[in-house]
């Protein structure tokens, strides 16, 4: 009898020690789904927070680049830009995973924080020349310079225009070639151009946008700045929040700018594309080429 309890004792010990190991492992598969999920979800969302790169159309008061294709994107933790100390003396670029019109490396993260440059704009209809910020928006000045010294904006359209506040014109997307056809399908790549990396913003505080002002679009976060710039032609100061970086100004040739605007738009992309229209006169920037000092 001794030995038949023994064996009954030892039978439920090992019996309870399998279900033990059995509710553990359904406890480990059940947090590695869930962590999946999770993971899934935060990145579905830093995507989507990229896709489009985009001004807000006129709407009469300030406007922030808050909408996305994805509505589900604000859900998301939202990425806010570290302050950083101008000149900047280190800048981070981020590779993303959207797909890049042009292949392009990533700029240098040592930028020159004491050089003065100056960029002209060649265009289509003659050149617009730009003092770059560099002492109030080094990281930024660091990737254009390095996009244009690329030819990352070569032969490419000014896609965007907004004619009701703010007053914009919208380029750098490389998806917008000289020889695209813009017109604004919802289906479109263009508007969603970035050069495979994104960085964050700066020079915000206390930020104004008067005409001639050159800045920064972003897909509605604070770090996902890419290739796309806008070009202010009228003061949008009191409809445009600061959360575009101001890392230039119109030395000559904002009338080029103006004159385009004049001559209205042609077509209004969808809501869900960030709005704004096509300018009329085609706007093509055949290159753009940097003097520094």
């Amino acid at each position: 009898m001794a030995g038949r309890s023994e064996r009954q004792r030892r039978q439920a010990r090992e019996k309870h020690r399998r279900q033990q190991e059995l509710r553990a492992a359904r406890q480990r598969q059940l947090r590695k789904r869930w962590l999946t999920g999770i993971s899934a979800v935060a990145v579905a969302g830093l995507i989507a927070g990229l896709v489009v790169v985009f001004l807000p159309s006129g709407s009469g008061k300030k406007a922030s680049a808050s909408a996305s294709k994805s509505p589900t994107a604000s859900a998301s933790a939202t990425p806010t830009a570290a302050t950083v100390a101008e000149p900047a003396h280190h800048c981070t670029y981020t590779k993303v995973s959207t797909a890049a019109p042009r292949k392009v490396s990533l700029p240098p993260t040592t930028p020159d924080y004491t050089a003065s440059y100056q960029a002209t704009i060649n265009t289509n209809l003659g050149p617009i020349t730009v003092s770059l910020l560099n002492s109030k928006a080094t990281c930024t000045v660091n990737s254009f310079v390095h996009l244009a010294e690329a030819g990352y904006f070569n032969n490419t359209q000014c896609h965007r225009m907004v004619t009701s506040g703010p007053y914009v014109l919208q380029c750098g997307d490389a998806y917008a070639t000289s020889t695209t056809k813009l017109d604004c399908s919802s289906t479109s790549p263009v508007g969603t151009g970035m050069p495979g990396y994104a960085f964050a913003s700066e020079n915000l505080t206390d930020a104004k946008y008067p005409a001639g002002t050159i800045a920064m679009a972003n897909g509605g976060t604070a770090t996902s700045n890419g290739s796309q710039f806008f070009i202010v032609y009228k003061d949008s100061s009191s409809t445009l929040e600061n959360s575009y970086t101001p890392f230039a100004t119109v030395s000559s040739g904002l009338d080029i700018v103006q004159n385009v605007a004049k001559d209205g738009v042609s077509c209004t992309y969808p809501q869900a594309q960030g709005g704004g229209s096509v300018p009329e006169k085609k706007v093509i920037i055949d290159s753009v080429t940097i003097k520094k000092t």
